[in-house]
């Protein structure tokens, strides 16, 4: 059974469990492999899925694999993305084939070397690991929310995690963007930020979802 193909099939059937999809047909479809019909057969055997008849699941043992193959996935695609300046498509390529083979310890190091982010640089969420839940860090996180960065610091802005879509326009609107700078002035009693040589106040909520870099 190939390691390689089994791991994308997993991937793929946990992407299309966000989505609260099961087809067989789409599964098949969205990986395009001639072999993919034998090997999820043979995963089927191995307990890692269960087919019945037009729709396909992930069995406990699947579950978790997928998980931490799209976690790991997700991760890889922030470092390369935001810390290393690579592009979209560099960045998911490299992921892909990050992905089969970084340890868990690893794994874990990198997301709290990136302040345990949310989501991806598509926005999927990242499913969260068991250093997200203690949030220890064993040095300064690269990358963290606007209200970690110190009065007086610049930042950069990393990614933004909007509670609503409109909000994101808003803040575009006002030069709050992935990629712009920006100063931290206060906290209390409300976030005061400059950008460029606009002074922009900010409740605890938007800020919380501010992701920087600090510079």
């Amino acid at each position: 059974m190939s390691k390689k193909l089994t791991d994308e099939i997993l991937e793929l059937l946990w992407s299309m469990k966000e989505k609260g999809s099961k087809s067989y047909k789409g599964l098949i479809d969205g990986i395009g492999d001639k072999n993919a019909h034998e090997v999820m057969k043979k995963m089927e055997k191995s307990g890692l899925i269960v087919i019945e008849d037009d729709s396909v699941e992930l069995k406990d043992k699947g579950l978790s694999r997928a998980r931490d193959l799209t976690r790991r996935h997700r991760l890889a695609e922030r470092l390369f993305h935001d810390v290393l300046d690579v592009d979209m498509e560099e960045s998911e390529y490299t992921a892909c084939e990050m992905e089969h083979f970084l340890s868990p310890t690893v794994t874990d190091s990198v997301c709290s070397f990136l302040g345990h982010p949310p989501t991806c640089p598509h926005g999927k969420p990242i499913p969260r690991g068991d250093c997200c839940s203690k949030y220890k860090h064993t040095f300064k996180p690269i990358v963290m929310q606007l209200k970690e960065l110190e009065v007086g610091a610049n930042g950069r802005i990393v990614f933004i995690v909007p509670s609503e879509d409109s909000r994101l326009e808003r803040l575009s609107s006002l030069g709050i963007i992935a990629g712009s700078t920006l100063k931290l002035k206060q906290k209390k009693p409300s976030f005061v930020v400059q950008v460029d040589e606009t002074t922009l106040a900010l409740d605890s909520a938007i800020a919380d979802g501010i992701y920087v870099k600090q510079l």
